[in-house]
């Protein structure tokens, strides 16, 4: 099969192209012919060795973090798919490799596509949507009359949770450039700070959660814009204590992260407010109720911009400079 992979950590050329063997499938996998990929920023820091800490992969890897494709073969223990089946996936973190024609993917990480969406449309959003629903109704426990601040509303994980957010009751800000606000208004912002000019932490006040996609000063202003009580969220970081538990990293990496969040933590604390990082994981389950909320019209799909397989690298550098507006995705067929 053809793949573009990582030969070395921050390589001036690139992903390379390259001729794999098809994968193995194991009796739990489901082997996909891969249709359409989307393409992260984390696709950027996984080649560029931003996570060599807690992902050590072995390189060299096959890069991209969700598909959307057809069923080709079940392994012997599988029973929720077929050949045949239209299916996406954020695949497990230890079995990444979705730009490439084929993927085995296991069964309790897979969900039946919306059938509502082309395949590009439906992958564009395993990584965000989860990253969303994770934070906000499995973290956050998100609920109606609540006040939700979402950063960077424009891009691929904002425009979704915007969506997601008003369609669990709440009351939406988000920080976009003062162009969107029109825009992301119609995907359910309800007040919309234009961070070129205006200051988020002069303008809002006894918030009850905030999703933090910037890390850094916005995450330091976000922890002040919340009540006592509230939750703020950062899947830029830094990583903490719980976090390493979760992936039952090593003692030196729970140590780093104790010691790179403890400044974060310490904030929050004073604040009364709770600071928990979110490194979404893969979830079939999850993302067959975010199927459901596709199809019943709640969730749409955001896709900025759609890049032939052959041009992977050019997706992934429009991706890192372009700032789109929602989702970049690279097709196959």
């Amino acid at each position: 099969m053809k793949a573009f992979t990582v030969d070395r950590y921050k390589s001036k050329d690139g992903l390379r192209a390259a001729e794999l063997p098809d994968p193995e499938v194991r009796d739990d996998d489901v082997l996909v012919q891969i249709h359409a990929a989307g393409v992260n920023p984390l696709d950027a820091g996984i080649r560029d060795g931003q996570f060599k800490l807690i992902l050590p992969y072995r390189l060299p890897l096959v890069l991209g973090n969700d598909m959307a494709g057809v069923v080709v073969r079940a392994g012997t223990r599988v029973t929720r798919f077929k050949p045949g089946d239209e299916v996406y996936a954020r695949p497990d973190k230890d079995r990444i490799g979705t730009f490439a024609e084929l993927i085995a993917i296991s069964e309790a990480d897979l969900a039946h596509k919306p059938t509502t969406l082309t395949m590009a449309e439906a992958a564009s959003l395993p990584l965000v949507s989860l990253t969303a629903w994770q934070a906000l109704v499995e973290k956050a426990a998100l609920r109606e009359g609540q006040k939700v601040l979402i950063h960077g509303g424009s891009g691929g994980v904002g425009t979704i949770a915007i969506q997601l957010a008003k369609h669990l009751g709440a009351t939406v800000a988000t920080t976009a450039s003062a162009a969107n606000a029109d825009w992301l208004k119609s995907l359910g912002a309800d007040v919309v700070i234009d961070y070129k000019t205006q200051d988020f932490e002069t303008i809002l006040h006894d918030y009850d959660v905030v999703l933090d996609t910037q890390g850094g000063k916005t995450l330091d202003k976000s922890l002040r814009v919340v009540k006592p009580g509230g939750t703020v969220i950062g899947i830029a970081g830094p990583p903490d204590p719980d976090f390493a538990q979760e992936i039952g990293a090593s003692w030196v990496v729970k140590l780093a992260t104790r010691m790179l969040s403890y400044r974060t933590r310490q904030k929050a604390k004073r604040r009364q407010v709770r600071y928990t990082f979110l490194f979404m994981r893969a979830e079939g389950d999850q993302l067959g109720q975010i199927t459901s909320l596709v199809d019943a019209g709640k969730i749409r799909p955001v896709v900025d911009k759609v890049f032939p397989f052959d041009s992977t690298n050019e997706a992934l550098a429009y991706t890192e400079q372009g700032r789109p507006r929602g989702k970049v995705v690279v097709t196959m067929r």
